[in-house]
Order: C-alpha cells, then structure tokens, then sequence
C-alpha cells in the first residue's frame, strides 16, 4: 500500500520516547507521532496516553523526502468524529467539547464556557468589579506582609 498525506490508518505502537511515539503502519514502514499530536490538550507525559503494542488510528501528515513519515493521533480522531454522521452534533449554543481520557481512545464530552453577548454597560460593570475586588486582595495582602514584622518605635531603641 503506497501511503498519502492525510491517509487516516490504524497502525500499532512500538515504541515510546518522552518526545513522541513510533507506529507501525505497515510491516516495514514505521511513522512517528510527536508528543504535541496525541492529544488535544497539552500531553505532559506521554505514557498517560499509550502503551507500546497498542493499536491506534493516526492521520499521514507528511512524507519527507528521507522517508520520515509524521503522524498525528488527534487529527485523526477529530476527524473521524467529524465524518462520522453519528457523532455530528447539532450547531447548538450548548455545543459539547471533547477532552481525552489517558490510557483510551475514547473521548468524554465537556461543557464549553461561553456565555451570550453582554451589552457594554454590563461588561462595564463586570469590569469595575473585577478590578474593585483586585485591587481590595492587593491592599489587603500588602497590609499582611507589613504587618508580619513587629515595628520599632522610638522609645524602644537600644
């Protein structure tokens, strides 16, 4: 099978390096999936996703001309998802989100934060606000870390 950019394969890992993984996608073509493509949150340690021996879908990004095959597992996922008629979802305000389980390929659904449109004067507000509060834990822990050290005053000099 001659390989494509933006094939989506299922190949099976072999390998695990703290920069990415090795899939196997055919006996004798092996393709590397970068730390930054197994997941769409940020992957701190690789082997909370894959173990070596595990069979994964992976999308061909590129082909060098050295042979180097680039991989990406997100993609593919996310693009499986979005070809899939079951998993569409409807164009809705409460639209769902997905973020990784570690250790699976499935994915859970998530509740965006979004909120509606606010008016100027109600952004306004929020921001008086916000920036009252601030500016109150501000004096607040400045008048703790003066507070920490007792004071000399002028009759208690040596």
């Amino acid at each position: 099978m001659s390989l494509e950019t933006g094939m989506v394969l299922e190949g099976k890992v072999t390998g695990i390096t703290k920069f990415g993984a090795f899939v196997e996608l055919e006996p004798g073509k092996t393709g590397m999936v970068h730390i930054s493509e197994v997941a769409p949150t940020f992957v701190n340690d690789i082997n909370d996703y894959l173990k070596e021996g595990q069979t994964v879908k992976v999308k061909v990004l590129s082909i060098g001309e050295d042979g180097k095959i680039s991989l990406s597992i997100k993609k593919a996922v996310l693009q499986n998802d979005s070809n899939n008629p079951q998993n569409q979802r409807p164009n809705r305000s409460n639209q769902k989100y997905r973020s990784p389980k570690p250790n699976n390929n499935s994915y859970e659904w998530q509740q965006p934060k979004r909120s509606e449109p606010a008016s100027f004067e109600d952004m306004m507000s929020k921001f008086k606000q916000t920036s009252e509060e601030k500016m109150s834990d501000l004096k607040r822990m400045n008048e703790n870390k003066r507070g920490s050290y007792p004071r000399r005053s002028n009759s208690q000099k040596p």
